[in-house]
């Protein structure tokens, strides 16, 4: 295994990227995501959480759209535990990122429980579209540095505006939390199943929402995901079986030339 990941960073290695080019990415990706920490901040405030609440959320969750599906649940209403559920099978995509991460980055036993805390969305996007293990480090720990500081510190700014305007809602700030979610989601969706699965969760999630308590359409939403990907492979079995009756009556209409 080492020497085939020797052997690939050596492949990778012509086409060598500047670090400065690396850095100059990391940063575009963690300022920019990062100042949509305000959106959060405002919308925990409105839902009820305090102060030391919200800037917790940030510092030990550090995942975005774990942290507005929380905070939207508990605004909506929702118990407790079943808010915590949806933001857990949410932030459970995290964990796969990790282990395609522990291979590229191969970093030091002693620094992979901290580095763990910064492996979300941007930061493995930045890591992934480097060409070597060096710039894959270097894009990894400034894109995760950048955003976990500005999430943090303009999580704190949002949620003292919101105490300081009163009801956000009255403001319409209760749709930014949604809206920065979207946003962030939306180009992520390349394919046509996971275009799919998106609109079929969002049908399941509005559907079921005037019939079920408050958090609980958002956890029937991830129903989607198997939905999505049991029709697709009975499509693509049936598009196997249709491939191979063609091959075999081609076969057949050959032979039956030759005779």
């Amino acid at each position: 295994m080492a020497e085939q990941s020797a052997l690939a960073d050596l492949r990778r290695g012509d086409s060598e990227k500047p670090d400065a080019a690396v850095v100059r990415d990391a940063l575009g990706v963690g300022v920019a995501v990062g100042l949509s920490g305000f959106a959060f901040g405002v919308t925990s405030a409105g839902s009820g959480l305090t102060l030391p609440q919200t800037c917790a959320l940030s510092l030990l969750v550090f995942t975005g759209a774990s942290q507005f599906a929380l905070v939207g649940a508990l605004a909506t209403g929702g118990n407790p535990l079943t808010a915590a559920a949806g933001a857990f099978f949410l932030g459970v995509r995290n964990a796969f990122y990790g282990l395609r991460l522990s291979q590229l980055l191969a970093l030091p036993r002693a620094v992979r429980p901290f580095a763990a805390q910064w492996v979300i969305d941007e930061t493995t996007a930045v890591a992934l579209a480097q060409p070597t293990r060096r710039s894959a480090r270097i894009g990894f720990t400034v894109t995760g540095l950048t955003l976990y500081v500005l999430w943090n510190l303009t999580t704190l700014l949002g949620a003292l505006g919101a105490q300081a305007i009163g009801d956000t809602r009255a403001w319409g700030l209760d749709a930014a939390g949604p809206a920065v979610f979207l946003a962030l989601l939306a180009p992520m969706l390349r394919t046509t199943a996971e275009r799919a699965v998106a609109g079929a969760a969002v049908v399941l999630g509005l559907g079921l929402l005037p019939v079920l308590p408050a958090g609980v359409p958002v956890l029937a939403a991830a129903l989607a995901a198997p939905a999505v990907l049991f029709l697709e492979g009975r499509r693509a079995a049936a598009n196997a079986r249709g491939a191979r009756t063609e091959t075999v009556r081609k076969a057949d209409e050959t032979r039956g030339g030759d005779r």
